[in-house]
C-alpha cells in the first residue's frame, strides 16, 4: 500500500510538472506571408517580421501581469520598427549602451523612463547617460554603486541580486547579481553615501522554462527590501527582468501560466512599489522568420554537409550556446544527418551536427527557420565581408 501510494504521488508530481507546459496557443507568423515576401526577391538573408504579432505579445503579456509593466529589452531587436511598435503600444523600455538609448531618444522616448540595466557601465557612458536625463541605473556591486553616485549623486538605483537559473536554457548567473551575504554591505554604503537605493531586480535566465524561479527572485527580493528599509532607505521598485520563453522546439509554460506565480507572489507588496519587468525574446521573437539559402553542399568521408549564406556570424550564433531553432524547407525527401556551417572561412561557424533534414536539399534552395525575432540580426556582423541580413517589415 505504501509503495502504491508513494508511485501514486510521483505520477500526481510529473502530471503537475507537465501541465505547465504548452497550456496556450502561441502565435506565430504565418507561412504564406513569407512565401509573399520571397516571391518579391531574394538578394541575401532576411529576417521578415510582422508587427501585429509584436502587438498581441505586448498585450497578452500586460494582461496576463496587470500589476507589471513591461520594459522591452532593446537590444532583442532594436529595428526601428520595432522599437515604434513597442512605443505604440505603450512598453517601456531598458538599454545596456547608450547606443540603444540614442535610438530611443530619437524616437521620442523620456530619458527619466528608460532604465540602464547594464551591471557594469563604462564611466563615459554613464556620464552621457546622466547628461541626457537617465535616471535609473543598475548595480550589483560595491564598486559600481561608487561609480554611479561619483558621476550623478542623485541617481535612483536598483539592485540586482542572484537568483536561481535552474530550469533556463542560458544561465545567467555567475557574471551578475550580488550574493545575498553582499547586499549589506552594498546597503551600508548607500546609506553612507546617501545614495538613493530605491530598487532591486534579478534575472531568472533566458528562456525559463521553472516559473518557480520568479517566485524565489521576488522572495528574495521582499528580504532585500526590509534590509533596506531598516537601514533607512524607501526602496518603491521591484523589477522582475526577462527570461519569459517562447516556442522552438522544447515546451514552455505560456506567460499565463508564469504570471500565476508571480501575481500570487508580489500580491501582498505595498501598493507604493512600481514592478516592472524587462522581456525581450518574449516579445519579439514569434513575430518573424529568418529565410537563408543553401550555397552549396559537400559530401566528406561520408559526411554530409551543407553550407548556407548565413552562420554563427550572420545571425544564427544563439545555436552554439544551445538554442535547437525549428528549420522548414520545400524538400520532401528523407530525413538524413546533416553537418550545417555558414559561409566564413572561420572553423568555428558550424552551426548544427547531425541535423536530421531532407536528404534531396542542394544549392540554392531555401531555408526557413520561424520564432527567430530576438538576437538574429541584433547578433549578425559583417566578418569575413559577408552582409548584414536585410530586415523586412510587414
Amino acid at each position: 500500500m505504501k509503495r502504491q501510494t508513494a508511485a501514486t504521488s510521483l505520477r500526481q508530481a510529473q502530471t503537475k510538472s507537465e501541465s505547465i507546459f504548452d497550456t496556450h496557443p502561441e502565435v506565430r507568423l504565418d507561412f504564406s506571408q513569407v512565401k509573399a515576401a520571397l516571391a518579391t526577391g531574394y538578394q541575401k538573408p532576411f529576417l521578415l517580421i510582422d508587427t501585429a504579432i509584436i502587438r498581441n505579445k505586448a498585450r497578452r503579456f500586460k494582461a496576463a501581469l496587470p500589476r507589471v509593466h513591461p520594459h522591452y529589452a532593446a537590444k532583442a531587436n532594436p529595428d526601428p520598427h520595432v522599437l515604434k511598435t513597442m512605443i505604440e503600444e505603450q512598453v517601456g523600455f531598458e538599454i545596456a549602451s547608450i547606443a540603444e538609448l540614442d535610438m530611443l531618444m530619437q524616437l521620442g522616448v523620456p530619458a527619466t523612463e528608460i532604465f540602464y540595466s547594464n551591471p557594469m557601465k563604462a564611466r563615459a557612458y554613464l556620464e552621457y547617460a546622466a547628461s541626457k536625463g537617465v535616471e535609473w541605473y543598475v548595480l550589483d556591486s560595491v564598486e559600481e554603486l561608487r561609480k554611479i553616485v561619483s558621476i550623478k549623486p542623485d541617481a535612483k538605483l536598483y539592485l540586482r541580486i542572484d537568483t536561481p537559473n535552474i530550469g533556463s536554457d542560458w544561465p545567467l548567473a555567475g557574471k551578475f547579481g550580488t550574493h545575498l551575504g553582499d547586499v549589506a554591505e552594498i546597503i551600508e554604503e548607500a546609506v553612507r553615501l546617501k545614495a538613493d537605493l530605491a530598487g532591486v531586480t534579478f534575472h531568472v535566465g533566458s528562456q525559463c522554462r521553472n516559473p518557480q524561479n520568479w517566485r524565489v527572485g521576488i522572495e528574495r527580493a521582499k528580504q532585500v527590501f526590509a534590509e533596506m528599509r531598516n537601514a533607512g532607505l524607501k526602496p518603491r521598485l521591484l523589477n522582475i527582468g526577462g527570461g519569459y520563453p517562447v516556442r522552438h522546439t522544447k515546451p514552455i509554460p505560456s506567460i499565463e501560466v508564469i504570471a500565476e506565480v508571480i501575481n500570487e507572489a508580489i500580491a501582498d507588496l505595498p501598493a507604493d512599489i512600481r514592478v516592472i519587468a524587462e522581456p525581450g525574446r518574449y516579445l519579439v521573437s514569434d513575430s518573424a522568420c529568418f529565410v537563408c539559402r543553401v550555397v552549396g553542399t559537400a559530401t566528406r568521408n561520408g559526411k554530409r554537409w551543407m553550407y548556407w549564406d548565413a552562420g554563427i556570424f550572420g545571425g544564427l550564433i544563439e545555436v552554439s550556446e544551445g538554442l535547437r531553432y525549428e528549420i522548414h524547407t520545400e524538400r520532401k525527401g528523407s530525413s538524413v544527418p546533416w553537418s550545417i556551417a555558414g559561409p566564413t572561412c572561420d572553423s568555428v561557424d558550424v552551426l548544427m551536427q547531425e541535423e536530421m533534414l531532407p536528404n534531396d536539399l542542394q544549392e540554392n534552395d531555401f531555408i526557413f527557420i520561424p520564432n527567430t525575432g530576438a538576437y538574429t540580426t541584433s547578433y549578425a556582423t559583417t566578418f569575413n565581408g559577408f552582409p548584414l541580413p536585410d530586415v523586412r517589415v510587414l
